[in-house]
């Protein structure tokens, strides 16, 4: 039997997360590192994929089913009881977080379900009632405005130092790795609008098109020619 890759995503009920299947084909997939968090559901068993400091390759077998939930920035650590510093680039089961007979109860009902990642859906949405850090938006919409480092802290009312330990907390990112990350996604988007390399690396913020290429390639491991391709 054959399978297609099949993804699909829409936003999700919960603020700013977004909801997300896929079916394996069997062939490599490329992560790319994007501040976010998510919760998975891979057929039965319920996992916290962290963020990621760097892309990487992955693989599954053709027909393994998943379903997500992409957590916005800094919001999940809130929800899931851990600090994003503690999972950053790992993939663990949720039962070393929550006790394994919790989390256990939650994939049965997720995997029984006629749609998982519908479940998935309402299940987060029945559990995770945690009031949004408001450190978290100050920060995001500082880094996304190009705000410097000591100033965004002066803002927040931190030293850097606090900051630093917040933004790890929270994001699993000091401020300047965030800044490139939200950077880079934002700048991919842009590319794949049909800009040329000169307009994005423009428009986003880098120096010229050799700062944008080489940040895609360090954050990547390929140059932005070949990940878009």
């Amino acid at each position: 039997m054959e399978f297609a890759e099949r993804y699909q995503e829409r936003a999700a009920a919960l603020p700013g997360a977004v909801l997300w299947t896929r079916t394996a084909d069997g062939e490599p997939f490329r992560v790319l590192p994007d501040g976010c968090m998510d919760l998975l559901w891979v057929e039965g068993e319920l996992l916290v994929a962290g963020p990621d400091r760097r892309g990487w390759i992955g693989s599954a077998e053709p027909g393994v089913r998943y379903a997500g939930l992409r957590f916005a920035p800094g919001t999940a650590p809130g929800l899931l009881g851990v600090p994003a510093r503690e999972v950053v680039d790992l993939r663990l089961p949720l039962a070393d977080i929550w006790s394994p007979r919790r989390s256990r109860r939650l994939a049965d009902r997720i995997g029984t379900a006629a749609d998982p990642a519908l479940a998935l859906e309402e299940v987060a949405g029945a559990l995770f009632d945690a009031v949004p850090d408001r450190l978290v938006s100050q920060v995001l919409r500082g880094v996304r405005r190009g705000v410097a480092v000591p100033a965004l802290a002066r803002g927040v009312g931190l030293s850097e130092r606090q900051l630093y330990r917040r933004c790890l907390d929270a994001f699993g990112y000091g401020p300047k790795m965030l800044d490139r990350v939200l950077r880079l996604n934002l700048a991919l988007d842009r590319a794949r609008a049909g800009l040329s390399f000169a307009e994005v690396a423009a428009r986003t913020g880098y120096a010229d098109q050799a700062h944008f290429t080489r940040d895609v390639k360090a954050l990547t491991g390929v140059p932005p020619k070949i990940l878009l391709a």
